[in-house]
Parts: structure tokens; C-alpha cells; sequence
């Protein structure tokens, strides 16, 4: 289904498993630090670390929280042990470049992540320019999706309508708060077009051909 996105003039994107493929391994190689972080934080074995890890995310939607609150983890400390990971794995996409290059009006990256980590990432795609702010964790006062705290700052701070708002994300629960926004939403990801959820507005499973087959309002 062509996608009518012509009444959307800001964009707004999660960044990690949705501006690069969950293929590449990226992720993987952040949750294993992670968890090995963890295991070293509160002497468990790996994987009962793992486990709490898990536990943290599913309770507070990002492990981080649960270390913050539990074990009086400093944010920059957890977060430094990514701002070295090789970045080798994400590949240039010129087309995914060209699509977002094309959308009109403001786009802001969504992210669960730290500012280091996401203009890392961004730079390494080809994609800094064409982003206006990054609205990351710090952003959020550590309040992380899916909670609606955050939606509710980023819309303040940068002065968004929801119902001119697209947002894209490979976390399906991370859609919930912004349709109920009345934001756009769009899953992405391998398992985008299996999903059922009534929030869920599009699906697809790669994001450069959905933008560019999508209908938009041209300036």
C-alpha cells in the first residue's frame, strides 16, 4: 500500500535498528557489551546478568534505568563503554540518503540513545546533514520511550504538532505513545509487516523504498 504521507511536514526517526538495518549486527554488539557491563556492575554471571538486563528493559523500556535506580549507575560512565564500538558493520545507503534528503519539512532523530553514540552513527551513514536536532536520552531527562514523557518534551522543546508528525521505529511498543499523539506511525523492520497492532499506521520492512514510494506533499 503506497504510503499518503502528504499531510506530514515533521520526521521523526528512531535511530538504532531503524536508520540502519537490524542485519548488520550493530545491535548485537551493543547488547553484548552491555550485558558484560552489567555482569561487572553487579557480580552476577553472564547469564543472569543478561536476564536482568532483559528484565530492565522490559520494566523501564531501556536497561539504563534500572541500573540508574538499582545500582547508582553514572549515565556517561554506561554509555562510554559505546562510544568506541567499531562502526565498520553500517554500510553508506545513497538511496536511503536521497529519500531522506527529499522529505519536506524538519526531521529530528528519536533516540533511546546518547548524543555521542547517535551522531556517530549518523555520520557514518551520510546522514547528519539532513537532521536538525537529535533528540536523545539526556534530551528526555532519562525517560525513555515508550513512556509518554519524552513524546511530551520533544514536542514542547521543538514545537511539533503530532497530527503533522510521521515517526519511524523498529519497536513496535514505541509506537503506541505517539499514535495516542496522534502522530503517523511507522514500524520498520523484518517484522513490520506481520505486525497487527492498531497503532501502527504503515509497515514495511526497509526504509529507503517506503519514503521513496510514499506520496508527499512537494515544495
Amino acid at each position: 500500500m503506497t504510503a499518503d504521507l502528504r499531510h506530514v511536514d515533521t520526521w521523526l526517526f528512531d535511530l538504532d535498528n531503524t536508520l540502519y538495518p537490524v542485519e548488520c549486527g550493530l545491535m548485537g554488539q551493543m547488547e553484548a557489551r552491555m550485558t558484560a557491563f552489567v555482569a561487572e556492575v553487579t557480580g552476577l554471571s553472564a547469564e543472569a546478568a543478561l536476564r536482568l538486563q532483559k528484565d530492565y528493559l522490559a520494566e523501564h523500556g531501556l536497561t539504563l534505568v534500572g541500573l540508574m535506580r538499582d545500582h547508582g549507575i553514572d549515565p556517561d560512565v554506561f554509555h562510554a563503554q559505546f562510544h568506541d564500538l567499531s562502526l565498520d558493520a553500517l554500510a553508506h545507503d545513497a538511496e536511503l540518503v536521497e529519500a531522506i534528503d527529499g522529505l519536506p519539512g524538519r526531521r529530528i532523530v528519536f533516540t533511546n540513545s546518547d548524543q555521542i553514540h547517535a551522531q556517530r552513527v549518523l555520520e557514518r551513514l551520510g546522514l547528519d546533514r539532513l537532521f536538525e536536532a537529535v533528540f536523545h536520552i539526556g534530551s528526555a531527562a532519562y525517560r525513555p520511550k515508550p513512556s509518554p514523557e519524552p513524546f511530551a518534551r520533544l514536542c514542547a522543546e521543538h514545537r511539533i504538532a503530532p497530527e503533522g508528525a510521521c515517526f519511524f521505529e523498529d519497536s513496535e511498543r514505541n509506537l503506541k505513545p505517539a499514535h495516542e499523539l496522534g502522530m503517523t506511525t511507522v514500524l520498520v523492520g523484518p517484522d513490520a509487516i506481520a505486525s497487527d497492532a492498531p497503532f501502527v499506521t504503515y509497515r514495511t520492512p526497509h526504509l529507503a523504498p517506503f519514503l521513496r514510494g510514499a506520496r508527499l506533499t512537494r515544495h
